[in-house]
């Protein structure tokens, strides 16, 4: 007599088994362009700011795997609006991609893209945003960069700078090392960490890409990085964290820590994103 009030149990059984069945094949589907071997991790914090205007984004299809970090000009307005349709422009220009040899011209076009975009929706407002971008593909590293965001590789303990800050700091160098200005001229300078070229300005040139890609070792980290973050943290407090057994996202939020307990009095947005080659 026991036996018929089994049957709503054994009803139900089946429906959540078809269901994880279901979730599990979707699952498979989403990841089957997935490529193996790239950890990434991420930290942000708004610091002393009002706004995050920082935003950043990662994505991974057969071409390889991206990560975009955009830092909004906070002297301006609409820093969030600018870094954020910077950011969706690179990632929907990746997606897009139909083999991993246009990954270089893909740097450009993303660029001139969200800067048109950016300009249309300031609508003659000032505002703009940095933008570091960087392509994991095949351990090669690929990059793009415009303002004053940086990336780096952890390698062996020792940091390898890759792209150029666009600041004035960067031109009264230039001019120094050309002997047309003096030491103290170059660092006396009051604009010297002024912006000289950004995403959402009209005198917009060109986005500085890598001459050609980096190759990659097993274990190298390449590390994307606001300024509100180089400009708080130590370069041995990096490496004390990236030297770490550690994952990517766990070495990300102790960065993030880090700054937050310094409790500096003009700490701005700080982001940071780390892909691991664990290939």
């Amino acid at each position: 007599m026991e036996e018929p009030q089994l049957v709503p149990y054994l009803i139900v059984l089946a429906f959540i088994t078809s269901l994880l069945l279901l979730f599990y094949a979707r699952q498979l589907l989403l990841n089957r362009d997935a490529r193996p071997g790239i950890r990434i991790g991420n930290g942000q914090t708004i610091g002393r700011r009002e706004e995050q205007d920082d935003y950043f984004s990662t994505a991974t299809t057969l071409n390889g795997t991206i990560a975009v970090l955009a830092d909004g000009i906070s002297g301006l307005a609409n820093g969030r609006m600018a870094s954020t349709i910077a950011v969706t422009a690179f990632i929907r220009e990746f997606l897009k991609l139909d083999s991993a040899k246009d990954i270089p011209l893909f740097f450009t076009k993303a660029s001139y893209l969200s800067n048109t975009e950016i300009l249309r929706n300031l609508k003659g407002i000032r505002g703009g945003t940095t933008l570091i971008a960087v392509v994991i593909s095949d351990d090669y590293l690929y990059w793009g960069a415009v303002g004053d965001s940086i990336a780096m590789i952890f390698r062996d303990g020792e940091f390898i700078y890759i792209n150029q800050k666009h600041i004035l700091e960067s031109m009264l160098e230039d001019r120094y090392l050309a002997g047309e200005i003096t030491k103290d001229e170059m660092l006396d300078n009051p604009m010297r960490n002024r912006l000289i070229n950004y995403l959402g300005y009209e005198g917009f040139k060109n986005i500085e890409i890598c001459k050609k890609p980096i190759p990659l070792n097993k274990g190298d980290k390449v590390i994307l990085c606001s300024d509100g973050v180089y400009n708080s943290v130590t370069e041995m407090e990096l490496e004390k964290i990236l030297s770490k057994n550690i994952s990517p996202y766990d070495a990300a939020q102790e960065i993030i820590e880090v700054i937050e307990y310094k409790r500096l009095r003009n700490q701005d947005n700080a982001t940071v994103i780390i892909l691991e080659n664990s290939r």
